[in-house]
């Protein structure tokens, strides 16, 4: 078996030698605020957003240096020092893959940042907010740049901190508090998976750097092996990425604030996922592979389960993130068709960090003039108080539904068309999914900023300040420009290239083919629908009781009682019987042989009574039976 890319690496210098910075400023920044709080009070979030653009500015300079370089020198490896002597090095790996990916995850994260300066000001914890921030870039940055599974598992594992951490910040919530519990325990069985796999790949090859993987797998392994690991390592990607079954937290955890849906849920870590398969891909190869299969049917599952219950929801930050689980659905689906669909599905990955996070941010700009209010039940004709929010939250919309010429046309049908032409069954499914968005989203833009003012008397929308509102315009323009330049001429599979490999032949971009008019025929008929009933009728103020399928959405598929019948409960009566065990079975054999002892010890005191004669009458007893005995023994 072949690996698809020629492992060739470099020994880096200049600022790619100095990438580790884009780590240490933002994990600098978080020690600061966390340890010296009474000193950075008043300006901590300053600090925050300063580490933040810091690690971005690396970020770009080791691009532009890279982009310097000839594609086969394109791997430059950063060697920091030894992790485990003579057996694990702890180092980097700058390539096209990694610095896309930091170059995403700092700009967003940099431009959340700054919204957040904004959004948090009246909160008396701003401070530790923006600590929690900076200790997640740190850990999403080492996540990607790590060389091998052991930095990248130290940055998983950091994450799954932060994002703790920053679900669970209004501790005072109790349905925060379950929330962040929640998905750092639904994160921990996909973190199982990767780490059994680990396990299995240093027991089978030796190593866990990436480039040395590449050797060996493309030296010969076992199709059992691999399929063991990629399944393995599906399971951990479907832990962070929210995909079917382990997608049950995500909903659930829009109870942090708003920039931390922006940053979690929408550039970042929801992303994890899809980058450890990417960077797995030795172990998905070649295509067509049982494992490589399971990765794009959970996509498509994941894709129409997304949208089907982001169909029902009228909690506007619930209904994104019914979306992003579809929409990272998409980017599982294109991964799990290898190379052909690599440079669509980091494509998808990187404009949807644009456009989700702008519609974050908007959603977040919207509960900023109406009181913190979510339920879209309660807005209506909000584009003529918000004007900036409403043109931007719009453009994100029109991205995500594909319409033409905006990035997630490019992107998001690339991954259908190819699909369509990999996976036929998988690929017709991905365009019902496009046209189930079409609905959805175009139902929340009517319900927020569309039909007549359904908000109580108290409320006073009014536009965010510049400092919300100019990352909002920023995120919006790459919602425009961004997948047409990465798409267009094979620009972003071209650069990929040297970190992924090359599909055997080059797929172009088409316009019109067949999904592409059926997915944009889908879509205009979900919108028109959506208009129908948001549109143009009138919302009602309660939510009406629904079909079967409306409460089934709405229930998110009833993933919550699922979990709860298959685990949660057998949990409850294992537990239970390991109680009654421990107390009748450990604790009653304890406590009864030491009852035991004192009982026979009470009885055998007794005998010592303390008198003479007693002692003497014993002895004479004692020695009439022992001469009995004698002479019974003698005649026999």
């Amino acid at each position: 078996m072949e690996s698809p890319v020629e492992i060739v690496q470099h020994t880096a210098g200049g600022v790619i030698g100095a990438s580790w910075l884009m780590i240490a400023f933002p994990l600098l920044g978080a020690f600061i605020l966390l340890v010296f709080n009474r000193f950075t009070n008043r300006w901590g979030h300053l600090l925050g957003v300063a580490m933040s653009l810091a690690s971005f500015v690396v970020a770009v300079l080791a691009f532009f240096e890279l982009l310097g370089l000839g594609e086969e020198q394109r791997r430059q490896a950063v060697h920091l020092y030894e992790f485990i002597p003579g057996m694990v090095d702890m180092g980097l790996l700058i390539d096209p893959l990694s610095i896309s990916f930091a170059l995403l995850i700092t700009g967003v994260g940099s431009l959340i940042h700054i919204y957040s300066i904004g959004y948090m000001a009246h909160d008396e914890h701003r401070r530790r907010f923006f600590s929690y921030l900076n200790l997640f870039v740190s850990a999403m940055l080492l996540l990607v740049l790590a060389d091998n599974y052991v930095g990248l598992f130290i940055g998983w594992e950091g994450v799954g901190l932060a994002s703790y951490l920053l679900i669970g910040f209004w501790q005072f919530k109790p349905s925060a508090a379950t929330a962040a519990k929640k998905a750092f325990v639904v994160n921990r069985v996909g973190d199982f998976g990767l780490l059994v796999g680990m396990f299995i790949m240093w027991t089978t090859f030796g190593t866990l750097t990436f480039s040395q993987l590449g050797e060996e797998v493309g030296k010969g392994a076992s199709n059992g092996t691999l399929t063991a690991i990629g399944l393995l390592l599906l399971l951990g990607a479907c832990g962070k990425s929210a995909q079917l079954p382990l997608q049950s937290w995500l909903l659930d955890a829009m109870e942090g604030p708003t920039p931390v849906s922006a940053l979690i849920h929408a550039a970042t870590m929801v992303t994890a996922g899809v980058y450890l398969v990417v960077r797995s891909g030795a172990f998905f190869f070649p295509e067509g592979s049982a494992q490589a299969l399971a990765v794009a049917i959970v996509g498509a599952a994941t894709l129409l389960a997304g949208a089907i219950i982001g169909c029902a929801k009228d909690d506007i930050k619930k209904g994104l993130a019914g979306s992003t689980m579809s929409q990272i659905g998409y980017m599982m689906l294109g991964a799990g068709l290898g190379p052909a669909g690599y440079a669509f599905a980091i494509g998808h990955l990187i404009t949807h960090g644009f456009f989700k996070a702008d519609m974050f941010l908007g959603a977040g700009s919207v509960m900023h003039g109406m009181n913190d209010e979510v339920d879209m039940r309660k807005y209506g004709g909000l584009r003529k108080y918000m004007p900036l929010t409403f043109v931007t939250f719009i453009v994100g919309y029109l991205a995500i539904i594909g319409f033409p010429l905006l990035s997630g046309y490019f992107t998001k049908d690339g991954i259908i068309e190819t699909a369509v032409h990999h996976q036929p069954v998988l690929g017709w499914l991905a365009v019902l999914g496009a046209g189930i968005t079409g609905f959805y989203m175009s139902r929340m833009v009517f319900m927020t900023f569309f039909g007549q003012k359904r908000w109580a008397e108290n409320a006073h929308p009014h536009e965010s300040p510049a400092v919300m509102t100019l990352p909002l315009i920023i995120l919006s323009i790459g919602s425009i420009f961004l997948g047409g330049y990465l798409i267009l001429s094979n620009t972003l599979m071209d650069f990929l290239a040297p970190a992924v490999g090359a599909p055997e032949v080059r797929p172009e971009f088409h316009p019109f083919t067949t999904p592409g008019l059926a997915t944009l025929a889908l879509v205009a008929v979900g919108a028109a629908y959506a208009w129908m009933k948001y549109g143009k009728a009138e919302v009602p103020a309660v939510q009406p009781r629904g079909s079967f399928l409306t409460t089934f959405a709405r229930r998110d598929l009833y993933g919550d009682a699922i979990n709860e019948s298959l685990f949660m409960r057998p949990g409850q009566w294992l537990t239970r019987l390991a109680v009654f065990f421990d107390n009748r079975g450990v604790d009653g054999v304890v406590n009864g042989l030491a009852a035991g002892i004192g009982g026979s010890s009470g009885r055998l005191r007794r005998l010592q009574t303390g008198f003479a004669r007693t002692y003497a009458l014993s002895i004479l007893i004692g020695a009439a039976l022992l001469t009995g005995a004698l002479l019974l023994v003698g005649t026999i």
